[in-house]
């Protein structure tokens, strides 16, 4: 490695990113950042329009630093927007922002860093590495609000050693305060929220619209009654209220089972809604696997929930709403990322 560093920052635009290359910059780095070019349809929302370019490039200039916009488009198709149609099509709820990060952010952008002969790659995300035991591992970010650890767990102990989270140690107040001490255009910006081929006026229908073949189907009782019809089984997801094509009145009725081969969507009450346990695929560790009681989380925002894990069994000590086929399960030791599947 040389004697200066040479850090890649991935620029979205947004604040947090800025503040992770300024960051850099005071530390005496030499920095380049870059966006990346990921999403070329329709969008209104995320982190890839030619608004979160000019900001990106923007900052770059008020920083000094060099700044290039990376074409991925291509990689982001296969890794990202063709999953997500296909988790649709087999009634999975898909993670798209997660395997944006696993396949876009960190492993194409880590390749694309050492070609450059650059020797770090660094986000925005609130987030941080430790070490414990000899061994990297992700953890959560100091802003509990924010943390974003779910969505970057995904990184190999490997490759942590060449990734910095430069605002992980920071609240998002004092991101923001950096920003604006800093005079950059994005100390205000609002936070990307959602996914960012997903437009906010057409929402999943329209974009899946063209890519799948939806079937409708119906919404029936535990004992196989038929309640209702929705028009897509494919866009019903597990715990789902609205959309369900029911009468009005009664106790609330929530999606239990999504069976698209069957063209059939199986309801029940909140109650029927919990489990004591969900199984997972393609169950890692990072380490030796944790015997006793860890927690889990199963969705970017979620509340982590004590469990232990027995083979491919995550068992809750008290009993959760039930995780959609496809979502993330992350396993913590308090703050720390010990292992993670995936729901089946």
């Amino acid at each position: 490695m040389s004697a200066r560093q040479r850090v890649l920052v991935a620029m979205s635009g947004g604040v947090d990113s800025s503040v992770a290359a300024a960051l850099l910059v005071e530390e005496g780095l030499e920095v380049v950042g870059v966006t990346l070019k990921l999403w070329g349809g329709e969008a209104d929302r995320g982190c890839c329009s030619v608004a979160d370019v000019d900001d990106a490039r923007a900052v770059a200039d008020r920083l000094g630093i060099e700044h290039h916009v990376f074409n991925f488009g291509d990689d982001f198709d296969a890794y990202v927007v063709g999953p997500y149609v296909a988790d649709h099509a087999a009634g999975r709820t898909p993670n798209p922002c997660i395997e944006c990060n696993r396949h876009l952010k960190f492993d194409r952008l880590l390749r694309r860093a050492a070609a450059l002969d650059l020797d770090v790659v660094a986000t925005g995300h609130h987030a941080r590495i430790v070490e414990r035991e000899g061994v990297r591992r992700v953890a959560r970010g100091a802003d509990v609000a924010k943390d974003q650890s779910y969505v970057v767990h995904v990184l190999a102990e490997a490759d942590l050693g060449r990734v910095q989270f430069p605002v992980g140690h920071l609240t998002k107040a004092e991101v923001r305060a950096e920003a604006a001490r800093l005079g950059l255009r994005t100390a205000d910006k609002p936070d990307s929220q959602d996914v960012c081929f997903i437009t906010a006026t057409g929402g999943r229908e329209s974009f899946l619209g063209p890519r799948l073949a939806t079937t409708p189907g119906d919404v029936v009782d535990a004992t196989g009654a038929v309640l209702g019809r929705v028009p897509a089984v494919e866009l019903v997801t597990i715990g789902q209220r609205r959309g369900l094509g029911l009468a009005g009145g009664g106790e609330p009725r929530y999606a239990l089972d999504v069976d698209v081969a069957h063209a059939r969507v199986v309801v029940g009450s909140a109650t029927d809604l919990l489990v004591d346990e969900v199984r997972v695929d393609d169950l890692w560790w990072v380490g030796d696997p944790v015997v006793g009681t860890v927690l889990a989380q199963v969705s970017a925002h979620g509340e982590p929930r004590p469990c232990r894990v027995d083979g491919d069994r995550v068992r809750f000590t008290a009993p959760q709403r039930r995780v959609a086929p496809g979502q993330s399960v992350v396993l913590y030791e308090d703050d720390v990322v010990v292992g993670a599947g995936t729901a089946s």
